[in-house]
């Protein structure tokens, strides 16, 4: 028989005390408690046949529930067959964990520019690597697929003309009206065209086709990366002896590469389709003097200068998709993440490159 009783301050437990009536007899030491004095108890185990793991471990924490309670409970009379057991199942006390030591400023800072050392050198490697690969690639194709740099081409360029055709076109037509506002005070209508030309094929065709095709296309590499690498297919790959850079970024890189000048290219044209369109239709400006003005104003270095600022915004842009998509870490919240990262990296490396070959050219 399980059971336990009471005879004032005396707590008699008998038969079988473990896991499946556990949670009677601790409602029924409970009940017994309250409805008893506060002060010491004794807890008499003289007629326990039996005993579990979770039992044991009832035992051992009875007194420190019943101080709770302000009341002691002293354990005896544990049978002897019973006492190495009870013994081993002790939990034993919690040690509270150590308060963490508070670092100084300087720690701190130590710590942020350790990692960001880490990091920025992690990034040159695989910047090396990858542009190393790439150029390989060129007169070595073992281990790469033959058919990626297609499907990757057609899904960056081809798949992205339509909305950066169209995003362009608005800036083109935006950039022609901004433009009259300012000449038509001095009744220079005319040079809507010159500034349109340049600015778009300069500046504003390479970086808005770069900032686009960085938020679909480099985004859509880091999210894909770093789906391989959280299912192990990267380490699949490793396993096959097939270089992971070579087989899956260098496809892409050379997708990227070839596809953003010629995405410039259509975009520098219909940028300037917008503003013309603006030019014609709003200020009043014929058509074959605003294109003839156009034509007079663009130079070949001003097409050629957005052409190289387009080929390394791609490569900055692969490389940062690839980074990112390889420092992925958690599951889809960490997918998240090295997208989120990934786009707004590419950002500020496009921002950074438009800088600094603005300071070269001009």
């Amino acid at each position: 028989m399980n059971q336990v009783r009471s005879d004032d301050r005396l707590l008699v437990f008998s038969g079988v005390l473990g896991i499946g009536n556990l949670a009677q007899i601790d409602v029924r030491v409970q009940e017994l408690l309250d409805a008893g004095p506060s002060g010491a108890w004794i807890a008499d185990l003289s007629e326990l046949e039996h005993l579990d793991t979770a039992g044991a471990i009832f035992l051992h924490r009875l007194p420190t529930a019943a101080a709770a309670s302000g009341r002691s409970v002293d354990l005896q009379n544990l049978p002897e067959h019973l006492q190495p057991f009870f013994d081993f199942a002790n939990p034993g006390q919690q040690e509270p964990p150590l308060p963490a030591p508070e670092r100084s400023a300087l720690e701190v800072l130590g710590e942020r520019i350790a990692s960001f050392n880490a990091q920025a050198l992690d990034f040159l490697y695989l910047m090396s690597d990858l542009t190393y690969f790439a150029i390989q690639s060129i007169v070595r194709r073992g281990g790469i697929r033959r058919d990626s740099f297609v499907d990757q081409a057609y899904a960056i360029g081809s798949q992205a003309l339509p909305i950066i055709g169209l995003i362009i076109f608005l800036i083109g037509a935006v950039s022609a009206l901004q433009s009259a506002v300012q000449l038509r005070q001095f009744g220079a209508d005319i040079f809507v065209a010159d500034l349109l030309a340049i600015g778009i094929t300069r500046e504003l065709g390479p970086l808005m086709t770069a900032i686009m095709v960085s938020g679909r296309s480099g985004s859509a590499i880091a999210a894909e990366i770093a789906t391989m690498k959280f299912t192990e297919e990267l380490d699949a790959l490793h396993t096959m002896a097939l270089e992971p850079l070579r087989f899956v970024a260098v496809p892409k890189m050379w997708a990227m590469v070839i596809c953003m000048p010629l995405l410039t290219i259509m975009a520098d044209f219909i940028g300037i389709l917008g503003g013309t369109f603006v030019g014609v239709t709003s200020m009043g400006i014929a058509p074959t003097a605003f294109i003839n003005q156009i034509v007079s104003s663009l130079f070949l270095k001003d097409i050629l200068t957005g052409l190289t600022k387009s080929v390394f915004f791609a490569w900055i842009i692969t490389i940062i998709a690839v980074y990112r998509g390889l420092n992925f870490s958690g599951g889809a919240v960490g997918v998240g993440r090295a997208i989120t990262s990934s786009v707004v990296s590419s950002l500020v490396g496009i921002i950074v490159l438009d800088l600094i070959f603005n300071l070269l050219f001009y």
